[in-house]
């Protein structure tokens, strides 16, 4: 699976595990097990407002774009993050959220 992200401003929090070809986004799961290759699902129709892009299966790897939330303190990892590439199931690993302030 090829994630790429869309990093847009918000407080809300974003949890993200993969599962064979389905992804958990906070507590919805999206199952692209029956995207056929080659082919593209429309943005519009998925039901999560995660998904920031269509949904596309390429090579037999399915790729897709997520909004990434982040705060006003967010370091570069996490307002330009890189494309990841998740070949194990669990947990996804997201770029830090905030940058710890010192005062």
């Amino acid at each position: 699976m090829k994630i790429r992200f869309s990093p847009i401003r918000s407080d809300e929090q974003l949890w993200l595990s993969k599962s064979g070809d389905a992804v958990t986004v906070n507590d919805l799961t999206l199952d692209f097990t029956s995207l056929p290759d080659d082919s593209l699902l429309p943005r519009d129709s998925i039901d999560c407002p995660w998904i920031a892009g269509d949904v596309s299966r390429i090579d037999g790897v399915v790729h897709l774009a997520l909004f990434l939330p982040h705060g006003a303190n967010a370091p570069t990892d996490r307002r330009f993050p890189p494309e990841v590439s998740v070949s194990e199931d669990g947990p996804i690993a997201l770029p830090i959220a905030e940058e710890e302030v010192n005062e």
